[in-house]
């Protein structure tokens, strides 16, 4: 009795441990098809890197042999990531990549967006268990173009592949439908050698695994998406995860010290450390409906909030201004709605974007911090909108984004409202322009031309931009899902070399 109760406790044990043995975010990981070499997959938490090593005489004909990283995953989903090599290797077709696949058995159905070792970058798939493979050369040989940014999305039973180059926008590789893979499916990372005598190796990063919305989705009546906050070095694109809700938060600021960040969320602000940890509730006072629209002075001795009241005006989103280690908010703006964006460098003023007179039109204004007669600084038409006024550190100028042109671009005008001029030109609808605390950058979001230019809604695949300061094209840092409250207000860090922002993701 006493051997077999010890047989049971190790058996309990060993099956708890292998529930709680994930790899980063991923719960399984086996070698498919039974491969000559075993293969494995590490997790880096301080880089949020993995590395994946794997044999596998191929991912092809009928039958495969690989090394899978992967979860069990029901509905939509949309997974992004960074790829590489580690090493030149032995065979041009090795691949690395995303798989959404029906079961773990060699011959299953399956659908892959593979990165080859020689470049060539291809939806691959297997219709039916046990069928032959196919891709899209049976139409037109797909070129080999080193896209090292993959993502791959299970819509329904569509199966889509995007790709880019570094700094470029996802490109549509290739779509496919597949019936035969059922509601859950796994879905994960993967590498094969292309040769059973071979151990490859590669290192992928940036991973996100988004559950997305439906277009019917509406979060006030079907509830909020979970948030990650995230901070990025936007020159070499590595992004790291500090903290996680499955419920709404946004906007952070970084603050003056460099060590902590600043977000808002259930109506007050937060402050957490930029590496993770305990969260610190900032004392606003009588302001605790705060929303996504708050940031520090240039100084470092002051913050602007929008909160809203009730009452006096109609109440609404007011700008409140108070001491940055907290304390009683005093009030900018006594007509609502109002807005926050920016800090004047001189810590006296601020520029806010607001509702007047009853008209259903946004404009531009600014007013010194003890209140009193502010001052309008643009007159936009019937359609036109204007949001995210954020001063130059130098003061020379003020840069928003404006859709004068038709679609949402961004825009600088002197501080005075004169002198308007577009800054960037593309087909995106372009938001939120932040200028780098050393002048020289901007960053921003890009929603798709699928959004109307006059709209930031929340749960979208959007991207982050970068560009110089003094012109010039802008690329692409991030891809994520995300748009309202990702990164609505001045998010750089103090040197100039980071931004933080919230993506999104259901469960």
């Amino acid at each position: 009795m006493k051997i077999s109760a010890i047989l049971i406790f190790l058996l309990m044990v060993q099956l708890v441990s292998a529930q709680t043995n994930t790899i980063g975010d991923f719960q399984f990981n086996n070698d498919i098809g039974n491969p000559k070499i075993n293969g494995s997959a590490q997790y880096d938490k301080n880089s949020q890197e993995y590395t994946l090593k794997g044999a596998g005489y191929n991912i092809w004909f009928e039958r495969d042999e690989f090394n899978y990283l992967y979860n069990k995953i029901e509905g939509d989903f949309i997974m992004t990531a960074n790829f590489e090599f580690i090493g030149e290797g032995t065979d041009p077709h090795r691949k690395i990549g995303w798989m959404v696949r029906a079961s773990e058995e060699e011959n299953a159905a399956h659908a892959t967006a593979v990165l080859h070792g020689d470049g060539l970058t291809v939806l691959q798939w297997r219709e039916l268990k046990g069928a032959f493979m196919h891709d899209p050369q049976d139409e037109i040989f797909p070129t080999k173009s080193w896209y090292t940014i993959l993502q791959i999305e299970r819509k329904g039973s569509e199966i889509i592949m995007r790709a880019a180059h570094p700094g470029e926008p996802l490109q549509l590789i290739g779509s496919h439908v597949i019936e035969d893979m059922g509601g859950e499916v796994l879905a994960g990372l993967f590498i094969c050698s292309h040769n059973e005598d071979v151990l490859e190796q590669a290192k992928v990063w940036n991973v996100r695994i988004d559950k997305p919305v439906n277009d019917e989705f509406n979060p006030y009546s079907d509830g909020w998406l979970g948030c990650r906050l995230e901070t990025m070095n936007v020159f070499d694109g590595k992004r790291k995860v500090i903290f996680t809700k499955p419920d709404r938060f946004e906007a952070p600021n970084w603050m003056p010290d460099g060590n902590k960040l600043l977000f808002n969320m259930d109506g007050s602000l937060f402050k957490i450390p930029v590496n993770g940890g305990e969260l610190e509730k900032l004392n606003t006072g009588s302001a605790n409906r705060n929303n996504n629209d708050h940031g520090i002075s240039f100084d470092g001795k002051l913050l602007a909030i929008s909160s809203h009241r009730d009452g006096l005006n109609g109440g609404g989103s007011t700008v409140y201004v108070l001491p940055l280690e907290g304390g009683d908010p005093q009030m900018v703006t006594e007509e609502t709605p109002s807005y926050w964006h920016g800090w004047n460098p001189n810590n006296k003023e601020v520029v806010y974007v607001a509702q007047r007179n009853g008209k259903q039109i946004y404009n531009i204004y600014k007013n010194s911090i003890k209140g009193g007669k502010e001052v309008q600084l643009t007159f936009n038409m019937e359609g036109e909108h204007v949001d995210g006024c954020e001063f130059s550190p130098d003061g020379k100028w003020i840069y928003y984004n404006g859709s004068h042109s038709g679609t949402m671009q961004i825009w600088r005008m002197n501080p005075d409202g004169s002198a308007r001029e577009q800054v960037t030109f593309d087909e995106y609808n372009d938001w939120f322009p932040h200028i780098s605390p050393d002048g020289k950058w901007i960053a921003f979001i890009s929603f798709s031309t699928d959004v109307a230019p006059n709209d930031h809604p929340s749960y979208k695949r959007v991207m982050l931009r970068l560009m110089p300061a003094a012109g010039g094209a802008p690329k692409v840092i991030a891809y994520l899902y995300g748009g309202q409250g990702t990164i609505n207000v001045p998010s750089w860090s103090p040197d100039s070399k980071h931004i933080a922002f919230v993506s999104n993701s259901g469960k």
